[in-house]
């Protein structure tokens, strides 16, 4: 049985950025950011995507660029381990009054509505079907679930994607990313250049990638912190957590080919759709230039028909309103398709009968066993009154936990 997912030029200038760059994006967009947020206009009340659908039917009362102003726009913070990006991302949020979401993380999929820990089962599991996530590779590279490891997090991370493109379109409001579905690939990538993936699964892992990133709708900035591997190595054996201190994975030559991926591959790339700034964050710069830096990005400055923004180059209210019903109500489908065999990846195969222990001891989990809100043993209340399931399948929001 299948083991399936669970749900341009780089300038590198310092603190400095060069102010020449960026691009223009749609008629309902605008050129730059602010964190003069007093000047924004009052928008209309926020769409509660998690809470109601949004159909085609209401779209003629309730407009998606009517919430739009100039920071509604989706920024993605990348860089290596331990370069800083949670605290750059979150300072970025609160200058421009944007929504921060937490990089991605398996602890989002392990701990579930009710704060129960699924991993709490993994003594009744067979070592093929328990948990295993970041944590767990670096302790053990060479283990055989690494390859699912790699593909859920990507599950993670356009699940969370989508979510961040439902905010925007449904409230308006901007979303500051700590990494995203984009880079994802670096790791796969880092993962099969140091043996820690067959070659199966890492043909395995692109398809999943192929199969659903042309659904989604690329970041409108990416900001990379630039933390040289040396430093990076002092970063982690400052922050001393025991398993990335003493990790035979986080070494010198595993850090210095995920870098080669993001410099060579992803922010080349990246920077042909998205507008760049490139810090050198060796020692932790002045936020206040950054603010700075991207206040005076003109987002007008490259061609309409160029490849800059394409993907929010939309000039009707019907455009604006399918892309916000297909993120904000139709986000299973797009999760539909990561539903590709995997046969012939032994890694991702799982025994049957270990498969149906597993399903057995997972429904049978505290908050597991009803669709959340339904409950009674987690204390959920008038479930005989209740009409209505959950709408979406939101990713909860939870800082990865570093134990």
């Amino acid at each position: 049985m299948l083991s399936v997912p669970r749900i341009g030029v780089i300038r590198f200038v310092g603190n400095n950025i060069n102010k020449n760059v960026i691009s223009k994006i749609n008629i309902q967009s605008t050129r730059t950011i602010t964190s003069k947020l007093d000047d924004l206009p009052v928008k209309p009340k926020p769409w509660a995507y998690n809470e109601k659908h949004f159909t085609l039917l209401n779209y003629p009362f309730d407009k998606t660029s009517s919430r739009f102003d100039e920071n509604t726009k989706l920024i993605v913070v990348e860089g290596s381990v331990a370069a800083g990006k949670s605290k750059f991302a979150k300072e970025i949020a609160k200058s421009f009054g944007m929504f921060y979401m937490p990089e991605a993380n398996l602890d989002m999929n392990y701990i579930n509505y009710y704060g129960y820990d699924l991993k709490n089962l993994d003594p009744l599991l067979a070592p093929d079907c328990r948990s295993f996530d970041v944590m767990d590779f670096l302790k053990n590279p060479k283990h055989k679930l690494v390859a699912r490891m790699q593909i859920q997090q990507y599950v993670v991370r356009l699940s969370q994607y989508i979510d961040a493109l439902a905010h925007i379109l449904s409230t308006g409001q901007g979303v500051v990313l700590d990494r995203c579905v984009y880079s994802d690939f670096v790791f796969a990538e880092t993962l099969y250049n140091q043996g820690f993936i067959s070659r199966p699964a890492y043909k395995k892992y692109y398809e999943y990638r192929d199969n659903t990133l042309q659904e989604l709708i690329k970041p409108h900035l990416v900001i990379y912190l630039d933390v040289p591997v040396p430093n990076v190595l002092e970063n982690i054996k400052k922050r001393n957590i025991s398993y990335e201190v003493n990790s035979p994975a986080m070494n010198e030559n595993y850090l210095g080919v995920l870098e080669k991926f993001y410099k060579q591959k992803y922010l080349k790339d990246i920077s042909t759709h998205a507008e760049l700034l490139v810090y050198d964050w060796s020692v932790e710069g002045d936020m206040e230039v950054v603010v700075e830096d991207i206040e005076a990005i003109d987002f007008d400055r490259f061609e309409p028909q160029g490849t800059h923004f394409k993907d929010w180059d939309i000039d009707s209210e019907e455009e604006w309103a399918m892309l916000r019903y297909r993120y904000a109500s139709q986000k299973h489908e797009i999760l539909a398709y990561l539903n590709i065999p995997c046969y012939e990846v032994p890694e991702l195969l799982v025994d049957p009968e270990e498969a149906d222990d597993y399903h057995k001891i997972m429904n049978s989990a505290p908050g597991e066993q009803y669709l959340p809100g339904f409950n009674a043993s987690m204390g959920d209340k008038n479930i005989l009154f209740k009409t209505k399931a959950p709408i979406r399948e939101t990713l909860p929001l939870r800082e990865r936990r570093y134990v």
